[in-house]
This record gives structure tokens, sequence and C-alpha cells, in this order.
């Protein structure tokens, strides 16, 4: 629900205000039913408004509390502040809306940075002190709503998008060389605090950072879950798993129904979306929208999951919206779903989602979507390998598994000059690896897939193409409370039923079963895998284009290796490997980065 940007002058000049209201301006997608400027001293922030809670103008941003004297930009929900306001209203604070934002600010103001704590949700804020010129910048505890932080001697820049930060000006746009390590490495995924671009950088998950009047910070990780077994849970049965399973996800489901417009849901006809029409089935909504979204087959590859997804819809009798997209539009609409991207992304299902958000956004303002599930729930059909391994294993295990190329293959792809000379992908997962606080191989690799790989692949996904076209997805399976019951479940538990198998027997309380006991699906964007001919024209374009030889990041004979046989070349996770390459530079092309 929104962007924010801003500025923080640290060298006794005054704010840019005009690269701030140019940052306000780029997000005006994510918010665009208002938009709000504030200056004073050494502080600007900007912000821009999508209207879900508190639809008066009351709720606009930035938000000041005269009394107190701090500032704030808010995005995101807070979904238990109507109990939070009540508890500080008791406690003597006066609100003059009815806005989760102002419930931030007085939060703050009672609690300090502990009052992330008590936030039941997602999301990103600034907030400034005027009296001490103390900046508090936050995110949500698994990194649902960004923070791009843009740092040069003697000022901070921060937007909810790094397009935003690039609209500014002044940023070092230089290919970081761990970043483009870590995204070749793992299918684009660069995690925090890193982007591909030397200038720009990401708040991390789970995160609070205190910036003083010098330019100096100081970080706290508030959250992070132990994925061992607890006392509390000891003697509990599978089936006792499967009802805290169960009842766990329809608070998550409840909770995300807050808001003062309608709630649909995005239904693939899988699992974790099922499961989400289902309870809302349960809890008494009626005349609830889902929306599905097909593509047509291309390489004798189906691209659509309808049958399920119409199966489902018919069972609850939702007010179903299908939308099968050609495999012309793809190609036509990858332009429009890269420029939204914050960072390059190569999942195929990127174009689906910012296709199917521009006809969601016609319809409501917030949707319920199931990403996440995999992970949190061990999902993927590579986990039962991982979790035969020893824990000392874990981290050789993940990288054989999970990495799309070891650190020796990146050097026929990549230019000398952006290759490390070290292998710090592997180096990063060892060390997450050897962290304590994970019980076996398996807890491990799934605290590394969730806190890390997950929030910078499938949730920045959702959030950008959603978010692009104003648009609000919620994600119950990364409700906190739900992902810490899951990080403390038995791997064996989760593992069984060809994984999610706790999970699988809490739909079989609420669902059909040819909706569980289905073979897993996803979001098959054919036209993009087998590199149908607008889409390959589009790759050759930006390959051969004079910027992409001027950058030199990729060896010129490993591109033309690529371009002679497009769809050939198969990562070891058996992604397109010409895909991966040109994505990166379409990206860099497309954000005008030179």
């Amino acid at each position: 629900m929104c962007g924010l940007s801003g500025e923080i002058r640290f060298d006794g000049r005054q704010p840019d205000l005009a690269a701030v209201e140019r940052m306000t301006d780029r997000l005006a997608p994510r918010g665009p039913d208002g938009r709000g400027l504030w200056s004073q001293g050494r502080a600007a922030l900007g912000h821009r408004r999508l209207k879900i809670i508190d639809l008066s103008e009351s709720g606009a941003q930035p938000m000041a509390d005269p009394r107190a004297r701090v500032v704030g930009v808010f995005n995101g929900c807070v979904y238990n502040y109507r109990e939070l306001r009540a508890e500080l209203a008791a406690r003597g604070h006066q609100f003059v809306s009815g806005s989760d934002t102002e419930v931030v600010l007085k939060a703050y103001q009672e609690w300090g940075t502990s009052c992330v704590d008590r936030f039941r949700g997602m999301f990103a804020f600034v907030i400034v002190e005027q009296d001490s010129g103390r900046v508090i910048l936050g995110r949500d505890r698994l990194g649902i709503k960004p923070l791009y932080l843009a740092e040069t001697p003697g000022r901070l820049r921060f937007a909810s998008s790094l397009p935003a930060l690039l609209a500014a000006g002044g940023v070092d746009t230089s290919i970081d060389p761990a970043a483009l390590h870590q995204y070749l490495s793992w299918h684009a995924t660069v995690p925090a605090p890193r982007t591909v671009l030397n200038g720009v950088r990401k708040l991390p998950p789970a995160t609070i950072r205190v910036v003083e009047p010098d330019g100096t910070h100081r970080d706290h990780c508030y959250w992070q879950p132990a994925y061992t077994r607890r006392p509390e849970h000891a003697g509990m049965t599978a089936r006792d798993w499967t009802d805290a399973v169960l009842e766990a996800l329809r608070t998550a489901v409840r909770r995300r129904m807050v808001a003062d417009v309608p709630v649909g849901v995005l239904l693939s006809g899988g699992l974790d979306s099922s499961l989400i029409v289902a309870l809302l089935a349960d809890e008494g909504q009626s005349d609830l929208a889902t929306f599905s979204v097909g593509f047509e087959a291309e390489g004798g590859e189906e691209g659509d999951e309808f049958h399920y997804s119409d199966l489902v819809a018919r069972h609850f009798g939702t007010d179903h919206h299908q939308l099968m997209v050609p495999s012309d539009r793809v190609s036509q609409s990858l332009d429009s779903a890269v420029l939204a991207m914050s960072e390059p992304m190569t999942s195929h299902d990127v174009v689906a989602f910012h296709l199917l958000s521009e006809q969601v956004a016609k319809e409501v303002k917030v949707v319920q979507s199931g990403q996440g599930a995999d992970e949190v729930f061990a999902g993927y059909h590579w986990y039962p390998a991982m979790a035969r391994v020893s824990r000392q294993q874990a981290a050789d295990a993940y990288a054989g598994t999970y990495f799309d190329r070891p650190h020796a293959g990146l050097a026929r792809m990549l230019d000398p000059g952006v290759l490390p000379d070290r292998d710090v992908s592997g180096d990063f997962v060892r060390a997450h690896m050897a962290a304590p606080g994970a019980d076996t191989a398996l807890d491990a690799d799934l605290r590394l897939d969730t806190h890390v790989m997950m929030i910078d692949d499938p949730v920045k996904r959702v959030d950008n193409m959603t978010m692009d076209w104003g648009l609000e997805a919620r994600v119950p399976f990364l409700d906190h409370e739900l992902v810490e019951l899951a990080a403390a479940c038995p791997p064996r538990l989760k593992l069984t039923d060809g994984g999610k198998g706790v999970l699988k027997a809490a739909g079989r309380k609420v669902l059909p079963r040819e909706v569980v006991d289905r073979p897993k699906g996803y979001f098959p964007v054919p036209a993009i895998k087998h590199m149908a001919g607008p889409v390959l024209q589009r790759v050759r374009e930006a390959l051969s284009a004079p910027e992409a030889r001027a950058r030199g990041v990729f060896r010129q004979e490993y591109v033309d290796e690529l371009l002679a046989a497009p769809d050939a070349h198969r990562t070891k996770r058996g992604a397109n490997a010409l895909w991966q390459v040109a994505l990166l530079e379409i990206w860099l092309q497309t954000h005008g980065i030179r």
C-alpha cells in the first residue's frame, strides 16, 4: 500500500527537494490515490498513497505528529492496528485518523524501536525525530515490503523501488561483481544488502536502522525464528501438527482481510491459493473475487491450469475471472514488466503476474496470494535429497542442488573485470549454513530459503508486479507466527506426500481431494521458456545493442554461443541460460543504465 521516498543530509546542507519529487513521481504506480511531500531542516520525505485503510484525507502522508514532533512515511499494512490503537489510546495517546500509519507513529513514541515486535503485518517505514535529528528506518520480518538505499558522502536517499532512486540521479550504476556472482548462481537472486548496482543497497528484512545526525548508523535484527524442535511441542502427533498449522493459517488469512476496500484472491488452482479461498469461505466470505491467468501452449507445453482453478471456484462459488494471454502479448508486455522490476528477475512468471495484476487492479485493490508456502513447508522437489545429508554436509548439498552453476563455470561467461577472485556465493551459503539455530540439514536449507532466497525472488516479484498497477498483494503463508510454527515442525512431517505433507493434510480437511492430491504445478509461461519468436527477437536486440557491447559484462564468444542455439544451453537447474544473460541486459537498458 503505497510508495515512500526521501533524503537526509549529514553535511549541513538542505535536502534536494527536486530529487525527492522525482523519486515520488516515479513511485506513482504504487500509490495512484494521493501524493505528499514534507521537508524541514536536513530531512525531506515523499509519499504516494494507495487508499486501503481510512480512505479519508486524514490518512494522507507524510504524516506528522506536532505534539511529539515526529514525521513518518509508511508502506504496507499493520493488520493488528485496531488492537494496537485501542491499547495506545488506553495509554493516553490521541488519534486524529483511522489509519495504521498513525498507529505506527504512536507505537514508536510509546515503545521506541521495539514497536516492531508488536506489529503483525508487512511494512517499510521511515520516521524522522524533528528535535534530535535521528532517523529510524524499519522493514518487516520477511521483507515483503522493500526499502532501497543510496548513500553518498553527506547524504542518504531511500525509496520503495530502485528505479525511484535512479530518477533522483547521482547513483553509482556500475555493476557490483559480488551481486552479479549471486545473480548468476541463484537464478537472479541478490540478497540484501546488495543489489546488482554498486550504488544501491537494501535494508535487510527484520531490521531496524537508527541513523544519527552525523550519518553513523546501527542496525538491529529484531526477529529470527529457530529451526529447532521446542519443548512446548513435545508429544504432538502428526494430527496435532496438522490442526495447529490449519489454525495458524486460518488466523493469517483472517488477519489479511483487514481493509476498507474489498479483498480478492489470486487463484492458481494449486494447493496454496486454494487453501486461502477455502478458509475465506469458512469465514463466511461471500462474493469472493478470484483471478487466474493462463498462456498459449508453446513447444508442446501447456500454459494454463484452468481445470483446477475452475474446480476450486465452482466448489466455493467465487466470482471467478479467467485471463488467457496469447504468446504475442507476452513479448509485447515483456518490456513493461521489466520496467516494473526494481531488480532484474528471470522467473518466467514475472510477466504472468504483471499481466494478471493489470486485469485484477480493474476489479479490486487488495488480493491474497499463496507465495511462500513451498519454502516454508518444504514443497520443492529437491528438498528430500537435501534432507538425507548430515548437518555438516548441508552447505555442499545446497550448492550441488540449488546453484545454477559452480564458481568455475562463471569464468567462461564473464569478463575478468567483473569476475570475483573467490566463490562469493559459496562463501555466503557456507556462512549461513554454519550458523547455529537449525537442527538438521533440511532445517538449515529451509532457513536459508525462507529468510534469504525467497525474499529476493518470489516475494519481490509479487510486490513489484502487483504494485506497478496499484494492487496490494498480501501473503498469509508469510505470517510470521505461521513461519515460526513451521520452523519448529519436524522435517519429516513437511517432507511426506512428496513435500508440504503437513499442509496437504490440512488441505484435505477443507478442500476437494482432487486439488490436494494433484501433481505440483507452477506458473508456466511457455513463450519465454522456449524462446518463442518475438521473445527471441527482443533478446537478440538487447544483446547486440551498442550499450551491451560497451558494457562488456559477458564474454562476446559466450553470448554468440548462446545466440547460436537459443534453447540448448541450460543451467544446472534447467533454466534457459540465454534468458538469464539477456534479462540482465534488458533490465539495464530499460532503466537507462549505461
